[in-house]
């Protein structure tokens, strides 16, 4: 991208916030329409208009309108910048950032809420990566104590945060801030990690497009851990061609974290949004949920939006499968942990060394440096214990084993054992009904109350993080209540590129997404 000749005209009120895409932006600093500088601070105004209404970011990056200003000076110069040149960005809270506090979401975390500063010496390899590609970060978002739900984040010490797409109701978690400062368009993109629905469950919530990765395709280092088996980095977006260019950014292989070394050979050497094709469904075989996958009805609206989706897909040119997993045991590995009722948390009994693997890496002068300073500076609030947020990992079968020494990697052998199942089946699924992907609502019935104790009711979360498949959420109408409904791609390892295919052609066709109306605060 290089710069137009002219004086560029840097007034805001040029810029619609809500139609800017990646391409749009960069066509426009080409063009001269406006600057860098005119955009961030656009997107501060908008910050400072209605982020105090919502609670998305909690930590605004002061260098963010210099930086801009530098490449202004940049592109002036004729110097070409990164693939996401002036790209307006923001990043998950427990995603290592110099120059911040990861706080995940914890007081205990938080200096100023009487706890600890976990100063990260370097950007995690994903915050690395976004600035290399000369993306303007304007802060980091909230989210719940340790990223524990996949619904709210009413327990951050920043306060709640508000569901743009519908006030009421829950936000989606764990990445709460990160949808909601897209969904409001403070942003343009931003970053999100799942380890139990917490990419998936905020877009799917707020209207927008979310990209799960297979695991190994994005790195993870530098980013709080609930487990080094299960979480991924992704993006969330508001639509799915700028999912895919940050996707672009993010994946591939970081020395940092040896599992990417398998996404070597996996990714599309022309990129992820390449071969995005409002023709995308057509041929293209998809399996449907059923009780073969999950043993979990739809709520009766739910079905009937489906059933508008299916005739959607079919319309675009897809071939439907009912129900391919009937039949062969898919559902009954499925195991709620107790006493949960919806969550299978098997893969998280690592956490203990995941979080001193985590704590090493913060540098020499870390205030914690180690799971056991950990665990003594919260003590007050254990996580682990009776009533804490993670107090459901002690039923799980190898937690014991794996924290009588957080400084070995524990064995996992049921977990192993468990994806190992998972991963055979759905394999052999997608051969023997010569399937291209799946596609299922987001979630069973309409979101919760924000403030309520129901948690959303997906469709699939245990049994995507355990294998380790990739899933692309994309916008397919409302509820009745304005509550947003979405369907879900998920694919084989690797299939990124065929689910942002997919999802782009239905997309196109539906253009089922409403831009909220974000309010002042």
């Amino acid at each position: 991208m290089t710069s137009h000749p002219e004086q560029p005209h840097t007034e805001q009120a040029c810029i619609d916030l809500d139609s800017l895409t990646i391409s749009a932006i960069h066509d426009a600093l080409i063009n001269g329409h406006f600057t860098v500088e005119a955009l961030t601070l656009a997107c501060l105004k908008q910050i400072g208009t209605v982020n105090g209404k919502y609670n998305a970011i909690i930590f605004e990056n002061e260098a963010a309108l210099e930086t801009a200003r530098a490449m202004d000076r940049r592109l002036a110069a004729g110097e070409k910048l990164g693939p996401l040149g002036g790209i307006p960005v923001v990043v998950k809270d427990p995603m290592d950032m110099v120059g911040f506090p990861t706080t995940a979401g914890w007081k205990l975390l938080y200096s100023k809420t009487g706890g600890v500063d976990l100063m990260p010496a370097t950007d995690s390899p994903v915050v690395a990566r976004m600035r290399a590609a000369d993306a303007i970060i304007l802060g980091k978002t909230n989210v719940p104590v340790l990223s524990h739900t996949g619904s709210h984040a009413n327990d951050s010490w920043a306060g709640p945060t508000l569901n743009v797409a519908i006030e009421d109701r829950v936000p989606g978690g764990s990445s709460a801030g990160t949808a909601a400062a897209v969904a409001a368009n403070m942003c343009v993109v931003g970053l999100a990690e799942e380890t139990g629905g917490s990419i998936q469950n905020p877009a799917a919530a707020q209207g927008l497009v979310g990209i799960k990765p297979t695991i190994g395709l994005v790195p993870n280092a530098g980013v709080v851990p609930l487990s080094a088996n299960r979480d991924v980095v992704g993006p969330i977006a508001r639509n799915v061609t700028d999912a895919a260019l940050c996707l672009n950014v993010l994946a591939g292989y970081s020395a940092e974290d040896p599992k990417t070394l398998a996404s070597v050979g996996k990714i599309p050497p022309q990129g992820y949004a390449a071969a995005l094709s409002v023709e995308g469904l057509q041929g293209k075989r998809l399996g449907l949920y059923g009780p073969g996958w999950r043993d979990q009805p739809l709520c009766k609206e739910t079905s009937e939006l489906y059933e508008r989706a299916k005739s959607e897909l079919s319309a675009a040119g897809a071939i439907l499968v009912d129900d391919p997993f009937a039949g062969t045991g898919f559902a009954a590995l499925r195991q709620p942990t107790a006493p949960l009722p919806n969550f299978d948390a098997r893969g998280l009994e690592s956490i203990a060394y995941d979080l001193e693997c985590y704590l090493k890496r913060l540098g020499p002068d870390a205030a914690l440096r180690s799971f056991a300073e950990f665990a003594d500076a919260t003590a007050s609030e254990n996580p682990f214990g009776p009533q804490g947020v993670l107090a459901f990992l002690n039923t799980l079968p190898d937690f014991q084993a794996a924290m009588a020494d957080p400084s070995a990697p524990p064995a996992l052998p049921e977990f192993i054992a468990l994806k190992a199942a998972y991963l055979e089946i759905f394999d052999s699924v997608f051969r023997d009904h010569d399937l291209d992907a799946l596609v299922f609502p987001q979630m069973r019935q309409e979101l919760p109350k924000l403030h309520s104790r129901d948690t959303i009711q997906e469709t699939t979360v245990g049994e995507l993080n355990i294998a380790g498949l990739p899933a692309v959420t994309v916008p397919a109408g409302f509820y009745a209540s304005s509550a947003p409904f979405e369907l879900i791609f998920v694919g084989r390892l690797w299939d990124e590129a065929a689910l942002l295919t997919q999802a782009f052609a239905y997309e196109q066709a539906t253009q089922h997404r409403v831009s909220p109306m974000p309010k002042q605060g």
